[in-house]
């Protein structure tokens, strides 16, 4: 199995063919057989796994497990206490409602990379950088998010997934996963990792024939078997006396015909 790392380039497909001539992922990764984990932007940048391990490919990119991923966001001026506080809290996006998300403003720009083409620049609007880490798989989530708490990306760079971050990747390097880092993927996100949904029964269990104390109950309460008395049974005196009552209950009559 073959797990590599790429840090993306802007404006670069997360695919491998593309019919209108766009840079993709073959102009920098040379494997075949080798399929990105979810997308990327064409406009964004930074971390993109790919994997020819399908089951993990797939269990990544299902929204469900939760694949923690970190992006550094450079905004158009400078959000406020109450727009984080909504960000993290969730945000209505209009075709959804987004999870809460891990945000805070750095106090810095980031060290990184130049980008070929430069943001939107206004001399009278300042910019500044929050570091987002989401679960979910929206469509371009990110850039929904600090658009509806009214500052609007301008930046969007991937440095992490899970514990994986980009590091010293250079634009366009890639590097495969060493051993343990690939060790420790499979074992944070295997097919074992959601209980609920995936209960394994243990051979001892299997092999037990099931008795009263460890059937599975259904809901349904158990039948009493009737056991015959003894023959040397004798009734109580009076028992064969009608059930009180009963004998002010009118006697029906013979069954006479009616004249026709």
């Amino acid at each position: 199995m073959r797990y590599v790392l790429l840090n993306k380039p802007f404006e670069v497909l997360t695919q491998f063919t593309d019919e209108n001539g766009r840079a993709t992922l073959k102009d920098f990764v040379p494997i075949p057989k080798i399929y990105p984990v979810g997308r990327l932007d064409f406009d964004s940048e930074g971390l993109v796994l790919l994997t020819d391990d399908k089951p993990l490919q797939h269990r990544l990119s299902e929204p469900r497990f939760k694949v923690p991923k970190t992006y550094w966001v450079q905004v158009e001026g400078i959000p406020t206490e109450e727009a984080i506080a909504t960000l993290r809290r969730g945000v209505d996006i209009k075709t959804s409602f987004t999870a809460p998300a891990e945000v805070e403003l750095l106090p810095e720009p980031p060290a990184i990379w130049e980008r070929p083409k430069p943001i939107r620049f206004r001399a009278n609007i300042p910019t500044s950088w929050l570091q987002i880490t989401i679960s979910q798989g929206i469509n371009r989530q990110v850039r929904k998010m600090t658009a509806a708490v009214g500052f609007p990306t301008l930046r969007l760079v991937r440095v992490k997934i899970a514990h994986l971050e980009v590091e010293n990747l250079a634009p366009g390097q890639w590097r495969e996963l060493t051993a343990p880092e690939a060790a420790k993927l499979k074992a944070a996100f295997s097919a074992t990792k959601m209980p609920a949904e995936r209960q394994v029964q243990s051979k001892e269990a299997k092999s037990k024939p099931a008795t009263a104390s460890t059937a599975p109950s259904t809901g349904t309460p158990a039948r009493k078997t009737f056991k015959p008395a003894p023959s040397n049974f004798k009734r109580p005196a009076g028992s064969d006396k009608s059930p009180k009552g009963a004998s002010d209950r009118p006697k029906r009559g013979p069954k006479t015909s009616r004249p026709r």
